[in-house]
C-alpha cells in the first residue's frame, strides 16, 4: 500500500492526502518514465548533465497553472541553455501540446504522468481526494541530486518563484 501523508497541502482550505514516497532535498532525485506524447516517454536521466526545473502543476487548463508555467517558461528564457524546464501534469499528451501552443511558450516541456502516476507515486505528490498532482517546484542538480523542493501548501496558489531561481543560480 502507497505511503499516505496528510496535512501539507489543502484545496480552497480543505485538507488533502498526498500518496507516494517523500522525496528530500538532498536524496537522488527518482528517475521516472512518463509521456512525453500518447506513443513516447521521457526519463528524468534523459537529461542528465542539465540542471532541471519540475514545475508540477494540477491542470495547465486552469489560470494558476497555466500562470505558473508561463512564469516559468518566461525565467527559463532569462536563465539560459544550462537549465531545462519540465512541466509536469496529469493533462493528456495532446492538451498539453494545445495548451504550449495557444500559450506560446517556448521555453519548457511538457510531461504527463497520466498512464501510471509514476511521477506522483514517486515524488510523494499525487493528491489522492483530486487524482491530480500537487502543485511543486523541485530542482535537480546536474548529477541528479534534488538540491531545492517546495509544495505548496495551498493548491489555489502560485508557487515562490525566488528561492526557485535563487537555487538554479547557485547550480550554474
Amino acid at each position: 500500500m502507497a505511503k499516505e501523508h496528510k496535512g501539507l497541502v489543502t484545496f480552497k482550505g480543505g485538507p488533502l492526502t498526498l500518496v507516494g514516497d517523500e522525496v528530500k532535498v538532498g536524496d537522488t532525485a527518482p528517475d521516472f518514465h512518463i509521456a512525453s506524447s500518447l506513443a513516447d516517454f521521457a526519463n528524468l536521466s534523459d537529461s542528465k548533465g542539465k540542471v532541471r526545473v519540475l514545475n508540477v502543476v494540477p491542470s495547465l487548463d486552469t489560470g494558476v497553472c497555466d500562470k505558473q508555467t508561463r512564469e516559468f517558461d518566461k525565467i527559463a528564457g532569462q536563465i539560459g541553455d544550462g537549465v531545462l524546464v519540465l512541466t509536469i501534469s496529469m493533462d493528456l499528451p495532446p492538451g498539453q501540446g494545445r495548451w504550449a501552443t495557444e500559450a506560446g511558450v517556448e521555453h519548457i516541456k511538457t510531461l504527463s504522468d497520466y498512464r501510471s502516476k509514476s511521477f506522483g507515486n514517486q515524488y510523494g505528490v499525487l493528491i489522492k481526494e483530486l487524482d491530480v498532482l500537487a502543485r511543486s517546484v523541485w530542482v535537480v542538480d546536474k548529477g541528479g541530486k534534488v538540491a531545492y523542493k517546495q509544495i505548496v501548501p495551498e493548491t489555489t496558489t502560485e508557487p515562490d518563484y525566488a528561492p526557485v531561481v535563487e537555487a538554479v543560480k547557485k547550480l550554474l
